[in-house]
């Protein structure tokens, strides 16, 4: 399939250059954000994973159900992501 031709003006150039560039600083904040909350999310995940081992998880309705340790994932090597 042949694609259309066109050109871009230099201005709209000039405009997806500077929207690129604000684009990448905001997701490089973003990251930085992440990796500084790194230790609190694993302290929630911990006491969340403790909690569902004590407490329960709902099954239905008011019916709760102890998550055995056997049936906690490992947690893995890699760092964790969080998708945007």
């Amino acid at each position: 399939m042949k694609s259309i031709e066109h050109k871009r003006s230099r201005e709209v150039e000039a405009w997806i250059r500077n929207e690129l560039a604000e684009q990448k600083k905001r997701y490089a904040t973003i990251v930085a954000e992440q990796e500084a909350l790194s230790p609190k999310r694993d302290k929630w995940i911990a006491e969340f994973l403790e909690r569902i081992q004590t407490r329960g998880t709902h099954v239905h309705f008011d019916q709760m159900r102890k998550v055995r340790p056997e049936e906690i994932p490992v947690k893995p090597k890699r760092k964790f992501k969080v998708v945007f």
